[in-house]
């Protein structure tokens, strides 16, 4: 259980910090209806966290990193 637990510490913060940037983006910037991505609140919102999650996943640390062998 621990196990699968500690896969997705990775994937929470990614998602919750492009989940609360969508938004902000949407209620800013966002346009009228023309646009397909931040003309509503929802989709921007998980637009942007499923982007954060991909973006968080260029710091994850590779499980191959502290195997190294000469």
């Amino acid at each position: 259980m621990k196990r699968r637990l500690k896969g997705w510490v990775w994937y929470v913060p990614g998602a919750l910090v492009g989940a609360a940037s969508g938004y902000l983006y949407w209620k800013y910037f966002g346009c009228n209806g023309t646009c397909l991505i931040t003309s509503s609140p929802l989709r921007s919102t998980i637009y942007f966290a499923v982007m954060g999650v991909f973006v968080n996943q260029l710091f994850k640390p590779s499980k191959t990193a502290g195997n190294s062998t000469n």
